[in-house]
């Protein structure tokens, strides 16, 4: 797993946010550089990135092969989906920002499943 700084974004990992994740991968280890570095095997996306990287950077994955679950044998049933009416309507307010107006509403759903 490779350490993804969130400071140095210039090229970005995936979503911006709180929620950021700290590694991607895993990658398969190329070779041995030195005492301290490891050429990874990145993929196509990351090709603007430089494959070598300090152990201080890595992080061992601890994947089980045969545990993982390919994504491609996932299906996902039509009859399941969800519903939200409207109920009514809280509260609502308008916030100014500079020039602009942003109106915010409030609103009380009723969720349920869908037909079956």
């Amino acid at each position: 797993m490779l350490k993804v700084s969130p400071w140095k974004g210039v090229i970005r990992f995936g979503r911006r946010g709180k929620l950021n994740p700290r590694y991607v991968g895993p990658f398969k280890v190329l070779e041995r550089v030195g005492d301290v570095a490891y050429k990874l095997n990145l993929p196509e996306e990351l090709s603007r990135v430089h494959n070598t990287f300090h152990v201080s950077n890595l992080k061992k994955c601890h994947a089980d092969e045969p545990l993982a679950v390919p994504l491609d044998g996932l299906h996902f049933d039509d009859n399941l989906h969800f519903v939200e009416e409207l109920v009514e309507i809280v509260d609502h307010e308008v916030k100014r920002l500079k020039r602009s107006r942003i109106p915010l509403v409030k609103v009380r759903w009723n969720s349920k499943r869908g037909p079956k």
